[in-house]
């Protein structure tokens, strides 16, 4: 049994990024940044009925994230966690997760805001995001409890390097 698994990226994320420190830690304190995606041209079709979405997720590949850890030390707290409770980027598979505002589309490039990406990030799909959906009441968030309120003060830094 063949485990290896390969995603083609379906076009490029721009953001103001250059860098992976000194960026927002989730869309929510991102408001406002702006960024665009340019979807390579054999995936323009798909395109097709996007734009009467207000926001979309994405999913990309968090390619300057190198090996993984499955403790971590986030963002938003200074003790060991769980990787798979945590949003870290330096994962067992470097998949990213952002739900975004698509401000417009021209042809084969998207306007977006609330962006929280690096610059040059390879796009692998595109969902709309339906409240109905994909908003769910949680009864509880773990170790982020009375971590939350402090999402937007927190920048990115080098520790997941």
């Amino acid at each position: 049994m063949d485990d290896q698994i390969i995603y083609l990226p379906i076009g490029i994320i721009h953001s103001p990024f250059k860098e992976a420190k000194k960026m927002p830690i989730q869309p929510a304190a991102a408001k406002g940044i702006e960024g665009t995606i340019d979807i390579k041209p054999e995936f323009i079709n798909g395109l097709k009925d996007l734009d009467g979405f207000s926001h979309i997720i994405l999913l990309y590949h968090l390619h300057l994230s190198r090996g993984f850890s499955l403790e971590v030390v986030p963002f938003l707290d200074n003790r060991l966690r769980g990787v798979f409770a945590t949003r870290a980027p330096r994962r067992p598979n470097s998949i990213g997760l952002s739900i975004v505002r698509l401000v417009n589309i021209e042809e084969n490039r998207l306007y977006i805001q609330n962006i929280d990406v690096v610059d040059g990030t390879p796009l692998l799909d595109i969902k709309p995001y339906v409240p109905e959906f994909d908003d769910q009441k949680a009864e509880k968030i773990g170790w982020l409890s009375d971590k939350i309120d402090k999402m937007r003060e927190i920048i990115t830094d080098e520790r997941f390097k």
